[in-house]
């Protein structure tokens, strides 16, 4: 495979695309690296939107972050510390608003990472991650 035409790039067609997700994600209590969400198609991207989704309940009052990092450690946010206010119901999503580091950062942690900073007890939910890759 030669990576230099357009051809070769995963996946087929230009925009971005799905690169990350985690299902079932427990918010049921605070802590780092609740969840590990594996980055798949590649070895460098931009991550362009994270959405949550799919709630087993109301989870509007929950506050989670996304890291490249499993420690907590708030200068490898990928996200803000967002409070999911708009996914008051199992048929609702929420994107969560990206760092100022995420417009201007090309990722290559093979993960990331979701810190629950609020939690909501009994509660899961989905987390899709969407961006470009920049290298296979």
């Amino acid at each position: 495979m030669n990576a230099n035409h357009v051809g070769s790039l995963y996946p087929e067609s230009f925009g971005n695309f799905r690169i990350g997700s985690a299902v079932n994600v427990s918010l049921n209590a605070t802590g780092n690296a609740v969840a590990q969400i594996p980055i798949v198609g590649g070895t460098e991207y931009i991550v362009r939107r994270i959405v949550v989704t799919n709630p087993s309940a109301s989870i509007a009052t929950g506050n989670v972050t996304i890291l490249t990092s499993n420690d907590g450690n708030a200068t490898n946010a990928v996200s803000n510390a967002v409070t999911l206010s708009s996914v008051s119901g199992t048929d609702k999503w929420q994107d969560v608003a990206l760092s100022t580091a995420a417009a201007s950062t090309a990722y290559t942690a093979g993960s990331l990472y979701v810190k629950v900073n609020t939690a909501v007890t009994g509660t899961t939910c989905d987390i899709c991650v969407f961006g470009d890759v920049i290298s296979l």
